[in-house]
C-alpha cells in the first residue's frame, strides 16, 4: 500500500494542534483535571458552610448571660488563643455534631474581635 505523501505532514500537524489546543486550554481557557475541580468545589462548599455558621457563632456567644464582659474580657485576650476560647465554649460546634468547626472558630473569632461592645 502506498501513502500519499501529503499524509505524513497531515499526521503531524495534528499532533501538534492537539497539543497545541491542549496546552491553550488548560494554560489560558481554565480547563482543570477532575481531582482540581473537586478540590475547589470543596473549598467553595467550606467557606459557604463557614460563612453560614459564622453568625450562628456570633448569636451563640452574645446570647450568653453577662455577654458585653465577656466579649470584653474575650477581647482582651491574646488573637491567637481566640478561635480556642471558642472552640472550648462549643460556640463553633454546629447542631448535631461532636466536634467544633475550626474554620468557624477562627473566623467566629475575628468577627467578635470587631464587634463593638
Amino acid at each position: 500500500m502506498k501513502v500519499p505523501p501529503w499524509c505524513k505532514p497531515a499526521c503531524w500537524g495534528l499532533v501538534v494542534g492537539a497539543l497545541g489546543i491542549m496546552i491553550i486550554g488548560f494554560a489560558w481557557w481554565g480547563w482543570v483535571l477532575g481531582s482540581t475541580a473537586e478540590r475547589m468545589a470543596k473549598e467553595r462548599a467550606d467557606g459557604a458552610v463557614t460563612a453560614i455558621l459564622v453568625p450562628i457563632c456570633v448569636e451563640r456567644f452574645m446570647g450568653q448571660a453577662d455577654a458585653a464582659a465577656k466579649l470584653a474580657a474575650f477581647q482582651k485576650g491574646v488573637s491567637w488563643q481566640q478561635s480556642q476560647v471558642i472552640e472550648k465554649g462549643d460556640w463553633a460546634t454546629a447542631t448535631g455534631s461532636k466536634d467544633p468547626n475550626a474554620a468557624v472558630a477562627k473566623a467566629c473569632a475575628q468577627q467578635l474581635a470587631k464587634t463593638n461592645t
